[in-house]
């Protein structure tokens, strides 16, 4: 996005490349030193907060000032120290554990909601709608995050927890009350923007108190808990659906939520009024009216902008999935309106940002980087292609190869097992190596575009079930190299100032790209879908073509071999063809933005302050 000069900030400098690349660099490497007593590397400036940089980066610079050596250690090794688990709860120190609790109680929140989505839409007689849900979280949980970076560089880390917290648990209210798919769709903007940001939140505080040669292993070790959660989310979704019912399997993360979360959030506070009284954290200007505060802080989070892309997206994004609702279906008036209303606002957004936006988020020349830029790409075409070939898989495993709820989610998340197990194995590679390109480039896009091109063939009726758990064994160990190499190749380019706004602009290009992936998947599935199951049904299940259509339960409730079933099962595997069909050919694009990155080589320098990993 183009950027106006007045009250601009500056670009970040470029991390230091191999010796290959050196030319191409713009920041020196720093000389460093050990600490004795942390054992992380320092350097000469370590002891004094930033004061070109905004006021939550002095504020968390300040924080890392004054923990304490056994801070830091338990924030990385006692949440997997059994012993630990127990005394967590009233351990001043353990700050980590919390944290780590609150990664294991969002992933598996998160797995039950994957899991309960289906049937929801389900009991409201609208299972094609199940992509359609997720096409409004995605956009705004990833465009959300801008915003929410602001927060936490203007304001502090604490106070966007809080927001997030709030969010969170606000959804979750509202999707265990919802009476229509129009509410639950509203339900899950609030719990993604909460889940995501609370995520998101607790990742710029890894990015703060490490090293960059050593984020990679900390980001994979905050993944870790999707490894257990996984086994849990499959049963506990089929207990709620077959005991208490859905509203109370989502009821009941609305309590454990703020439990869970409380405490981390007093000890963020705790350590920012450490800071505070040691005259480390930075004034505040407090001589603002309340009208300038309001004009000062729309300047700074660039409201207008984020009003402008998250409309205009939204407008263009969705006739692809509701357009089949329509009784004129492409041409209805509703459709074209939404299109060009939503392409005209686009177009409004990027003149804006470059012409008259008097802030933006993220200096241009940053964003233009080759090696940024490519990492935004990759985000958004791995999520562009996953949302495509996954909206319906969970159905799919349900419906043709008849397994069971906890059955079908267990093999829908071998993509997090093995992405967050693989993430720790890559995070060490680059911990030792230093590099991160090659595992991207001759590893990574490889195997995905593999594992997506051979389910065009696999996930269709009558073939054995194995074939598929190799694919997905396949994409899971090369999205869990391209997640972790995107984000170091997206942070290794920028100072400590902009990391949380560059992270939080990967975050947007994934959940817009999800958005995108989700909107092709809606619009295969309702374009091939009903056509299909016409053209299959036997004469008998004609009358009841829209009721089969719209519930997964129906579906699934005629007998495995009858004549419906089996029709029933080559249009999912008609519309599958197609899903999978695309989403291979958009990684095309995934090759092409993981060349253009420099080789950086991120051993050799400092990138944040104080006591860090």
């Amino acid at each position: 996005m183009p950027f106006l000069p007045r009250l601009r900030t500056t670009a970040a400098p470029v991390a230091q490349e191999s010796r290959e690349d050196d030319a191409e660099a713009a920041q020196p490497r720093l000389d460093s030193r050990k600490s004795k007593e942390t054992g992380a590397t320092q350097t000469a400036s370590d002891d004094q907060v930033s004061e070109d940089v905004q006021i939550g980066v002095q504020k968390i610079e300040a924080t890392t000032s004054v923990w304490t050596r056994w801070h830091l250690i338990l924030a990385y090794i006692l949440s997997v120290n059994i012993l630990e688990f127990s005394l967590a709860l009233w351990s001043d120190y353990n700050l980590s554990f919390r944290i780590f609790l609150i990664y294991f109680v969002d992933s598996m929140q998160q797995q039950i909601t994957n899991v309960l989505t289906p049937y929801v839409t389900s009991s409201f007689k609208q299972h094609s709608l199940t992509a359609a849900t997720g096409i409004m979280s995605n956009l705004i949980g990833g465009l959300t995050k801008l915003p929410l970076a602001k927060i936490l560089d203007i304001w502090g880390r604490p106070h966007g927890l809080a927001v997030m917290m709030v969010f969170l648990t606000v959804g979750l209210i509202m999707m265990a009350g919802c009476n229509n798919v129009k509410t639950y769709c509203a339900a899950q903007v609030f719990y993604w923007i909460g889940q995501n940001g609370i995520s998101y939140s607790l990742n710029i505080f890894i990015a703060d108190t490490s090293t960059l040669k050593n984020r990679s292993l900390m980001f994979a070790f905050a993944s870790s808990p999707y490894i257990a959660t996984t086994w849990i989310g499959g049963p506990a979704a089929a207990s709620f659906l077959s005991g208490a019912g859905f509203r109370w399997g989502f009821g009941t993360f609305a309590i454990v939520t703020p439990v869970v979360c409380t405490p981390v959030l007093v000890l963020f506070i705790w350590n920012y009024h450490k800071a505070k009284m040691a005259g480390l954290m930075p004034a505040r200007d407090s001589n603002k009216t309340w009208i300038q505060s309001i004009k000062h802080y729309a300047i700074e989070f660039d409201l207008l902008g984020l009003i402008l892309i998250a409309g205009g997206l939204a407008l263009f994004l969705l006739p692809f999935s509701l357009y089949s609702y329509q009784a004129d279906g492409w041409r209805s008036a509703l459709v074209i309106c939404m299109i060009v209303f939503g392409g005209l606002l686009l177009i409004a957004f990027g003149l804006y940002e470059k012409y008259l936006a008097p802030k933006t988020f993220i200096p241009w020349s940053l964003l233009t980087d080759r090696t940024v830029l490519g990492a935004y790409i990759l985000a958004g075409t791995l999520f562009v292609s996953f949302y495509i070939w996954d909206s319906y898989f969970y159905s799919f495993l349900v419906v043709v190869n008849n397994e069971s709820i906890a059955h079908a989610n267990y093999i829908t998340n071998i993509y997090s097992i093995g992405s967050c197990f693989w993430a720790i194995v890559v995070g060490i590679i680059i911990r030792f190596t230093g590099r991160f390109k090659w595992l991207a480039l001759y590893f990574g896009v490889p195997l995905t575009i593999l594992g997506v091109a051979l389910m065009i063939h696999f996930r269709q009726p009558d073939v054995n079930i194995g074939y598929i758990i190799m694919c997905q064994i396949f994409i899971a160990f090369a999205g869990g190299t391209l997640v972790i190499c995107e984000q170091m190749a997206a942070m290794a380019a920028a100072s400590h100032q902009f990391v949380a706004v560059v992270l939080a602009v990967e975050a947007m290009f994934s959940n817009v790209g999800g958005a995108i992936g989700s909107t092709i998947a809606a619009a295969i599935w309702t374009g091939v879908f009903p056509k299909a199951l016409k053209r299959y049904l036997p004469a008998e299940a004609q009358p009841r073509l829209m009721e089969i259509y719209g519930d997964l339960t129906v579906q699934s409730s005629f007998p495995v071999g009858s004549p419906t079933r089996d029709a029933i099962s080559r249009a999912y595997g008609d519309a599958q063809r197609d899903m999978l069909i695309a989403s291979a050919a958009v990684l095309a694009i995934a090759v092409v933005s993981v060349v253009v990155w420099r080789d950086i080589k991120v051993k050799d320098f400092r990138q944040v302050k104080g006591l860090v990993v």
